[in-house]
């Protein structure tokens, strides 16, 4: 007998979006929230909320690996269920923290390209990013990109379409991958 596992069962059902800044994550995040019904947090919003201050101010006063510190503490203090989290672009910085998402959720990489990337982000020196001051965006990406792929369970490419748009390819990703996911649980004669 073979028992297909539903998004629930295989990752508690939590819906973990990452990517660069830019890349949509906190848009994406509040619609793919509403279409699946499930709630929604923002760990950048997390941070700001528990630390009383600016991602960009705790990286001006303590520093870009202060605010990384700052983001696993955050991440690792929270299980979500049903939830849709869209993450800190840096959150991949840390193995502790994706795994704990991973165990509680399916991560989803919102990839976009570096072009894309440059038209979107206008205010990369004050976003309050966890980057080295000398870090360009060019370099953060490359930097990144890999930790991206690392830990993403689904990639959706976000560059050509609408946040709808991407909603909807999430959606059909995880569909897809439930269908394939399958728990063998036969018995041999």
């Amino acid at each position: 007998m073979m028992n297909t596992m539903t998004i629930e069962q295989e990752h508690s059902s939590n819906i973990v979006l990452i990517g660069m800044p830019g890349a949509g994550k906190s848009t994406v995040g509040i619609l793919l929230s509403r279409l699946t019904c499930r709630g929604f947090v923002d760990t950048d919003v997390l941070i700001q909320t528990s630390q009383h201050r600016s991602l960009q101010e705790i990286v001006d006063t303590s520093g870009h690996l202060a605010l990384r510190a700052i983001e696993e503490e955050a991440i690792l203090g929270h299980v979500f269920r049903r939830t849709v989290i869209a993450t800190g672009g840096s959150a991949v910085y840390s193995p502790a923290a994706m795994q704990h998402l991973k165990q509680h959720g399916i991560v989803v990489l919102l990839n976009v390209t570096l072009r894309t990337l440059g038209l979107r982000v206008k205010d990369f020196a004050t976003r309050g990013l966890a980057k080295r001051p000398d870090q360009s965006l060019e370099d953060l990406f490359a930097e990144r990109f890999s930790l991206y792929m690392r830990y993403a369970d689904v990639v959706v490419d976000c560059d050509n379409l609408t946040h709808d748009e991407v909603c909807a390819a999430i959606v059909e990703k995880l569909q897809a991958r439930v269908g394939n996911v399958e728990a063998p649980d036969q018995e041999q004669d």
